[in-house]
C-alpha cells in the first residue's frame, strides 16, 4: 500500500513571477512527498513541457508524480499515476488504460469513497474540508465530519484536501487525517519549503 504525508499540488496562479519547477522543488525540499500536476488552462504543448519538467524533478527526488485528469499526458511522460474527479474517466476504464500505476479519486461523500475503494483506487482525496478558491468547479465543503467518517470506514490511504491552512491543519489531523494536501498555503507562500516543514511538524505531533 502506498504511503505519503504531505501532498503538494501545483497552482501557478498563486505564485506569479516564479517558475513552476522552482516552487515545487522548494515544496519537496520542505517535505512534500507526493506531487500532483494540475493545470486546467494550458494548451497541449505547454502541458507536455510542464509535465516533463515536473517528471524530471520528482524522479530526481524520488517521490511519486501524479497527473490530474489527463490520462494520455500521464502515460506520455511516464507519470507514476493519475488523479480523477467524480466527473472524469471512470476508475475501471482508467485502470485498463494505466495498468498498475497509482490511481487517486476525489470523494465528497462516503458512498463515493466506499465505491472508489471497492473499485481498486490506490488512495482517495477527502474534501473539500473547507471552502476553497483553488478550483473553479469546487463542491460545497464537506467539513470535519466527513474526515471522521472516512477515517473510520475506509482502509486505503486518504488525504484531506480543500482549504487546508496551517491555521486549521491541527483540527483536520485530530479528526483523523494522517495525510494533508494544500495548494495555496504551500505554493502561494513566499517560502514554500518552510510552509511544508510547518505542515510536517503538525503531522508528526498529530495535531
Amino acid at each position: 500500500m502506498m504511503d505519503f504525508s504531505l501532498y503538494a499540488i501545483t497552482g501557478e496562479n498563486f505564485h506569479p513571477g516564479r517558475e513552476l519547477v522552482d516552487v515545487m522543488e522548494q515544496a519537496i525540499i520542505g517535505g512534500a512527498d507526493i506531487l500532483q500536476f494540475r493545470d486546467k488552462h494550458s494548451g497541449k504543448e505547454e502541458l507536455l513541457r510542464k509535465a516533463k519538467a515536473l517528471r524530471e524533478l520528482t524522479r530526481r527526488y524520488g517521490i511519486p508524480f501524479i497527473v490530474n485528469d489527463h490520462v494520455d499526458l500521464a502515460l506520455e511522460v511516464d507519470a507514476d499515476g493519475i488523479h480523477l474527479g467524480q466527473g472524469d474517466l471512470p476508475l475501471e476504464e482508467a485502470r485498463r488504460r494505466v495498468g498498475g500505476r497509482i490511481i487517486g479519486i476525489s470523494t465528497h461523500v462516503i458512498e463515493e469513497a466506499l465505491l472508489a475503494q471497492e473499485q481498486g483506487a490506490d488512495y482517495i482525496g477527502a474534501g473539500p474540508v473547507y471552502a476553497t478558491q483553488t478550483k473553479a468547479d469546487v463542491v460545497d465543503p464537506v467539513g470535519l465530519s466527513y474526515i471522521r467518517e472516512v477515517a473510520e470506514r475506509i482502509s486505503i490511504p486518504f488525504v484531506a484536501i480543500g482549504g487546508i491552512k496551517l491555521g486549521n491543519a491541527d483540527e483536520v489531523i485530530r479528526a483523523g487525517a494522517s495525510r494533508l494536501c494544500a495548494v495555496s498555503e504551500i505554493v502561494g507562500s513566499s517560502d514554500p519549503a518552510e510552509a511544508c516543514r510547518a505542515f510536517i511538524r503538525k503531522l508528526e505531533k498529530k495535531g
